[in-house]
């Protein structure tokens, strides 16, 4: 188990062996769900895995707005 501390703007440092435990990487997304009084963070897989499960003939122009905007709308 870990302790992390919130700073003044709600931010969170992930110390880096659960990262790498997890997964998660610079730059990558994470998905927030809050269950009773605890907050699960999941890394959600880069936007190549997937959509690899869907036949793309043609990727949108910005890939990450695109990502977020899907993201929003689940």
């Amino acid at each position: 188990m870990e302790i992390a501390r919130i700073d003044e703007k709600g931010r969170l440092l992930i110390p880096k062996k659960l990262r790498r435990e997890a997964g998660v990487q610079e730059g990558g997304f994470v998905r927030l769900t809050v269950r009773g009084n605890c907050i699960i963070i999941e890394p959600v897989k880069p936007a190549e895995q997937f959509f690899e499960a869907f036949k793309v003939k043609e990727w949108p122009e910005d890939l990450d707005k695109f990502v977020i905007m899907v993201m929003r709308d689940w």
